[in-house]
């Protein structure tokens, strides 16, 4: 597995709130508000995290965000997204954790000086060129052990959902001109069993390929050095138009409201 599939580093930067309508966490995530607010609403209620907090949100969970840009300013923050695969080396490595229960929900910690230190240490070696796999490794596992120091440790992994599985090929090659075969081949079975497996899910394969392209939509989105155009390109769509109308039924803003 590629290091970019262990572990991967966004920044998201918005002059404009916004609400992003039910969201499959898919890795486990560590974000640290830099400026603004970002609220996580559930049944259970509304969860907010203020400027220079840390929110810690595992996979499969679903919630609706809320990204609120700070009073004449922006919205800022980290992420680092922990696949699965990571996790279960983590705990392979430090056994001493086997016992401390799992992150339910969601959780928080304080942005101090020990947390900031590790956590730019990793984003360094994630975004430096010349970093080899092994110490991005390193830096993510050191991230995941200083939260484990501070009781929070994500869940080892479990059998994948075939909607995840499907999410994360789909997510390497957003671009590519999927089919079902082509999906169905790739996990070593027929079509038809691929379908009654996503449908035994409640979900089908035009939902799962529609979901993955978007999703990262949104995530190229955030970097203002890629046209709208680009990312829907890198995202699957050859017209501009379709990709609008698509995010916007998805998300209920259109790509362009995140650069006002």
């Amino acid at each position: 597995m590629g290091i970019d599939e262990w572990v991967t580093f966004q920044r998201i930067s918005t002059p404009v709130s916004h609400m992003v309508r039910t969201v499959t966490m898919h890795n486990d995530m560590v974000g640290w508000v830099k400026s603004g607010q970002k609220r996580l609403i559930s049944p259970a209620g509304t969860i907010r995290f203020d400027k220079g907090s840390v929110f810690l949100i595992p996979r499969s969970t679903q919630w609706d965000m809320r990204n609120e840009a700070s009073p004449c300013g922006r919205y800022e923050a980290r992420i680092l997204a922990f696949a699965p695969s990571l996790i279960d080396a983590f705990r392979e490595r430090f056994g001493q954790f086997s016992g401390s229960a799992s992150v339910q929900g969601c959780a928080s910690t304080t942005a101090d000086d020990v947390f900031l230190s590790t956590f730019s240490h990793a984003v360094a070696a994630l975004q430096h060129p010349d970093s080899s796999k092994n110490v991005r490794v390193h830096r993510a596992l050191e991230v995941l052990l200083m939260l484990a120091e501070r009781g929070i440790v994500f869940s080892p992994l479990r059998i994948l959902a075939w909607a995840d599985r499907m999410h994360r090929l789909v997510s390497q090659r957003p671009h590519a001109r999927w089919t079902l075969d082509e999906v169905a081949s790739a996990f070593h079975m027929s079509a038809i069993t691929l379908q009654r497996r996503l449908a035994d899910e409640g979900t089908s394969f035009s939902r799962c390929l529609r979901e993955a392209r978007l999703e990262t939509a949104m995530a190229l989105l955030h970097d203002p050095t890629l046209q709208v155009s680009e990312v829907a390109s890198r995202c699957g769509y050859e017209s501009h138009s379709r990709f609008s109308s698509a995010f916007r039924n998805r998300f209920g803003f259109t790509p362009s409201d995140l650069r006002s």
